[in-house]
């Protein structure tokens, strides 16, 4: 099975990246578009010595006639503000999924584009109190957020007027629920949580 891979340039995104390499036959890399990080650079040292393809400049990616849209093309003075930031649809819905933007790139994304009425919003930052502006989730309107967050974690994600923002959203949480599955069937989704022991 060819995979693709679209990390950020923190450790908590592609720390495991090799494990990955290592582990599944990975058909092209898919980087940030700023300049890259000391990891990002170890990361791309492998995938030269595998002759794994790899890319930091990319619009969009076709996967059987759905559209996956890169929407950050803009470079910001932070690495998070430089993740990428991915939207598509398929059947009715949009999904959003925000990498660990802040409001910076938020306000960004609102000026470039008209995001309204997402149905799965993969909520940026892990909840942190420096995403998910009022702004963006009021005009965005997420109709499901989904937090990746670690349990008892050291920064306290995800914040509460992060989740107070989220409100009008059904919000899922790996910390609470473990494992968040969305599977697609038959035109529905059916959504699986499963905690890990």
């Amino acid at each position: 099975m060819h995979k693709r891979m679209s990390p950020h340039g923190d450790e908590d995104h592609i720390g495991g990246s090799t494990s990955l390499i290592d582990n599944f036959k990975i058909e092209k890399v898919i980087l940030n578009n700023d300049s890259f990080t000391d990891l990002e650079k170890e990361l791309i040292k492998e995938l030269k010595s595998k002759n794994i393809k790899y890319s930091n400049k990319i619009d969009k990616i076709n996967i059987k006639g759905n559209y996956l849209y890169f929407l950050n093309k803009n470079i910001f003075n932070n690495e998070n503000d430089n993740s990428s930031i991915i939207y598509f649809e398929y059947l009715k819905y949009k999904f959003l999924f925000m990498g660990d933007a802040s409001s910076t790139t938020e306000e960004y994304l609102l000026d470039k584009y008209k995001l309204k009425d997402i149905s799965f919003l993969k909520v940026g930052h892990h909840g942190s109190k420096t995403s998910s502006s009022s702004d963006f989730i009021n005009t965005i309107n997420p109709k499901i957020s989904s937090i990746s967050v670690g349990e008892h974690n050291y920064y306290g994600h995800p914040n509460n007027e992060v989740l107070d923002n989220l409100s009008k959203s059904k919000i899922y949480r790996t910390d609470i629920m473990g494992s968040v599955n969305f599977i697609f069937n038959k035109g529905k989704v059916i959504i699986k949580k499963k905690r890990v022991a």
